[in-house]
C-alpha cells in the first residue's frame, strides 16, 4: 500500500504521456484526478495504520529492493511512513486531487490537455517520493523530480517567451540550492556511513559540532532554493507564467513547502547546532517581512499571491528555527488550504475576465462573481488570521511560540510580518472584489467542476484550525511529536491569551489600514501611486533584487566569461597549440621542399652529410 501511493500517479502520468492524444474530451483529466484520489484514500489508510501502533513505534519502512551496494555505501530503495510523512502525503494527495479536478474546467479546450495532466500526475508522484522516502537519496530523487515537473508546468505554454524564460529561471535558480543539498547529503554519508534517516539521526551525537553546523547550513541552502526563501526566491514570482492551477498546486500547497519538510525531517541537525537553527529563523523572518512589503507593490493578482507565498513560508521557517516544528507543519497544512483556495479563486477571476490579471482593471467583482468572492474572502480571512479560521490558530500560535522561546527581536519582526500580511491581503481583496468597477465585459462564474474544489478548500481553510486548538497539545502537534519531539515549553513572555490578543490586534490594524486607503474614499489611492511612484516601483520589483543579480552577478559572470573566451581560451590555450601547429607546419614545409625529386638537391644533401661526418670524426680524433 505504501508503494502504491506513489506508483499510481507515476503510472498514470507515464500512460498519459504515451497515449495522451487518444483520450477523448476531458477523460484524461478525470483519469488523472481519479488516480490522485485513490492515492489519497491509500494515504488515509496508511495514516490509520500508523496511528494504530504505539506512540514510540509509529514508523513503517517498506523496502522495494537493495538499490546500491558498493563497498560500505549501501542504499535501499525504500519508503517510510511515520506521522510526518503521512501528514505530508495527505496534503499532497488531498489538496492535489482537488486542484486536478479544478484543472479539468480551467484547462478545458487547451490543445495539450492530456499532456498537462500527465505532467501534474508526474509531479504528484515525485512529491510523494520526496515526502515518503526513507533515506536522503530517495528524498533527493523526489526533490529533483518535482524540480523537473515544475519546469515543465511553468513553461507549459512554451510558445510564450515569458513562460519559457520563467521555466528556465526556476530551473537554474533552484539548482543552486539543489547543489548545496547534494553536497550536504554526501557529507552526511561521509561522516555517518549511512543515508537512512534512522541510522543518521542515531549517529548524530557522535559528530563534531562544526560538522553538524556545516551540514545544517547546506540543508538550509537546499531548503531556501526549493521554498523560495532569500536569497534564492527570485524564481517564484516569475513562475506565475504557468497555468493558475499549477501555481495553486506547486507554488502554494506542495513543492515550495518541501524546504520546510526537509528542515523538520532533519531537525536533529538543527537541534544540535544553535548557529544553524538561528540561521533558519533569521532567514524565515527576514523573508516574511521582505516578501510582505513586495506583495504590497504588486498589481498582477498572481504575482501578489506569489510574494504572499514566499512570506508565509518564511513564517514556517521561523517556527522551525525556534524549535516549534509541529507548529511549522500545522501552518504548512493550513496554508495549503487557504493559499490553494486563493489561487483557485484568482484563477476563477482570470477565467471570468478572459485572462485579465491586472487588479487595477478589476474592482467590484463581488456583485458579478459572488461565489468566487465568498471563497476568496474565506481564504483572505484565514491568511490574515481572523478568528476562528485556520490561520488564526496556525500562524498566531507559531508567532506566540517565538515569544515563548525568548526571541523577542524575532517576535517583533514576526508581528511586523503579520501586519504586512493583513495589509497586502486586504489590498488585494479591496482591489479585486470591492470598490468601483474598473473591468470591461461581463465576467462569469466558473462551472461546477471548478466550484466544488473551491468550496471544499474553503471548508478546509475555515475548519483546519481544529487541528491545533492548543499550541502544546493540539491534534497535529501531538500527532507529530514522535518525529519532531515534544514542543518546546515557553521559557518567557506573556501568557498565550495575551499573545493571541496582540496578534489579532495587529491583523485588524492591517485590515483597517487597507480599508482606509482603498475603500474609505478619504484617500485618492490612484494619486498616491503617482506621487510615490519611486517607492511603488521598488516594491513592485521586489526591491530590485533581480536587477541586482543581473547587474552584479550576471554582468560580472559575462565579463569573466568574455575574458576566459577571448584571452585565456583564444590567446593562451588556442594560441599555444596554434603555435605548435605552425612550428611543425614550417618544418613540414621545409621537408617538402627537400623532397623535390631533383638529383642536384639530393647530391647536395649527400655532400653536406659527408662533410658533417668527416668534421665529426676529425673532432673526435683531435679530442
Amino acid at each position: 500500500m505504501l508503494w502504491a501511493i506513489a506508483l499510481i500517479p507515476l503510472g498514470i502520468g507515464m500512460l498519459l504521456l504515451i497515449t495522451g492524444r487518444r483520450w477523448p474530451g476531458r477523460s484524461a483529466g478525470w483519469f488523472a484526478s481519479a488516480g490522485t484520489l485513490v492515492a489519497f484514500a491509500l494515504a488515509v489508510a496508511q495514516t490509520f495504520q500508523v496511528t494504530s501502533k504505539p506512540t514510540d513505534q509509529r514508523v513503517i519502512v517498506k523496502t522495494l529492493y537493495e538499490w546500491i551496494l558498493s563497498g560500505r555505501f549501501h542504499v535501499d530503495l525504500a519508503l517510510r511512513a511515520d506521522p510526518l510523512s503521512v501528514t505530508m502525503a495527505l496534503v499532497v494527495t488531498g489538496v492535489g486531487s482537488l486542484i486536478l479536478i479544478y484543472s479539468i474546467g480551467y484547462m478545458d479546450g487547451d490543445p495539450r490537455f492530456a499532456r498537462y495532466f500527465a505532467y501534474k500526475s508526474l509531479f504528484v508522484a515525485a512529491m510523494l517520493l520526496l515526502v515518503l522516502g526513507a533515506n536522503y537519496l530517495v528524498l533527493y530523487i523526489g526533490w529533483e523530480g518535482v524540480g523537473l515537473a515544475s519546469y515543465l508546468l511553468i513553461g507549459f505554454w512554451f510558445e510564450r517567451p515569458s513562460a519559457a524564460a520563467a521555466a528556465k529561471k526556476a530551473f537554474v535558480v533552484t539548482r543552486i540550492g539543489d547543489a548545496a543539498l547534494l553536497i550536504g547529503i554526501v557529507l552526511i554519508w561521509a561522516r555517518t556511513g549511512s543515508l537512512d534517516f534512522g541510522a543518521v539521526f542515531h549517529q548524530l551525537p557522535s559528530l563534531a559540532g562544526g560538522t553538524v553546523t556545516v551540514i545544517g547550513f547546506l540543508l538550509l541552502a537546499g531548503a531556501c532554493g526549493k521554498s523560495a526563501q532569500l536569497p534564492l526566491h527570485t524564481w517564484l514570482p516569475d513562475a506565475m507564467e504557468g497555468p493558475t492551477p499549477t501555481s495553486a498546486l506547486i507554488h502554494a500547497a506542495t513543492m515550495v513547502t518541501a524546504g520546510v519538510y526537509l528542515i523538520v525531517r532533519s531537525h536533529a541537525f538543527f537541534d544540535a547546532s544553535t548557529a544553524a537553527s538561528l540561521a533558519v529563523a533569521v532567514v524565515g523572518v527576514v523573508t516574511a517581512v521582505y516578501a510582505g512589503l513586495a506583495a504590497i507593490g504588486q498589481d498582477d493578482i498572481k504575482r501578489a499571491l506569489a510574494y504572499s507565498t514566499i512570506s508565509q513560508i518564511g513564517f514556517m521557517f521561523l517556527g522551525a528555527g525556534v524549535g516549534a516544528y509541529g507548529l511549522a507543519i500545522f501552518l504548512l497544512v493550513a496554508h495549503a488550504f487557504f493559499k490553494a483556495l486563493l489561487f483557485l479563486s484568482a484563477g476563477s477571476v482570470i477565467h471570468g475576465l478572459h485572462d485579465e490579471q491586472d487588479m487595477l482593471r478589476m474592482g467590484g467583482l463581488r456583485r458579478a462573481m459572488p461565489f468566487t468572492a465568498g471563497a476568496w474572502i474565506v481564504g483572505w480571512a484565514a491568511m490574515v488570521g481572523i478568528p476562528p479560521l485556520s490561520g488564526f490558530f496556525a500562524k498566531d500560535e507559531l508567532i506566540g511560540a517565538v515569544s515563548g522561546a525568548g526571541r523577542y527581536g524575532l517576535y517583533i519582526a514576526a508581528l511586523v510580518g503579520a501586519f504586512l500580511t493583513a495589509v497586502y491581503a486586504s489590498r488585494q481583496t479591496a482591489l479585486v472584489f470591492f470598490g468601483e468597477r474598473r473591468y470591461e465585459g461581463e465576467p462569469h462564474e466558473p462551472g461546477s467542476v471548478m466550484r466544488w474544489p473551491m468550496a471544499l478548500l474553503a471548508v478546509g481553510a475555515a475548519l483546519a484550525g481544529v487541528l491545533g486548538l492548543n499550541a502544546t497539545s493540539g491534534i497535529i502537534v501531538t500527532f507529530l511529536a514522535p518525529v519532531t519531539g515534544a514542543p518546546p515549553e515557553p521559557v518567557a513572555g506573556p501568557p498565550d491569551a495575551v499573545l493571541l490578543i496582540i496578534s489579532v490586534i495587529v491583523a485588524l490594524a492591517g485590515v483597517t489600514l487597507a480599508w482606509f486607503v482603498y475603500l474609505s474614499r478619504r484617500i485618492d489611492w490612484v494619486a498616491l501611486r503617482v506621487r510615490y511612484a519611486g517607492a511603488r516601483s521598488t516594491l513592485a520589483s521586489g526591491f530590485h533584487v533581480d536587477g541586482f543579480y543581473g547587474s552584479v552577478i550576471g554582468r560580472t559572470g559575462a565579463l569573466v566569461a568574455t575574458f576566459l573566451a577571448y584571452v585565456v581560451d583564444r590567446r593562451v590555450l588556442d594560441g599555444f597549440w596554434n603555435g605548435v601547429a605552425e612550428f611543425f607546419g614550417v618544418l613540414s614545409s621545409g621537408a617538402r621542399r627537400a623532397q623535390a625529386g631533383l638529383v642536384r638537391v639530393y647530391a647536395a644533401f649527400v655532400f653536406l652529410g659527408v662533410v658533417g661526418a668527416l668534421a665529426y670524426l676529425a673532432f673526435r680524433w683531435s679530442a
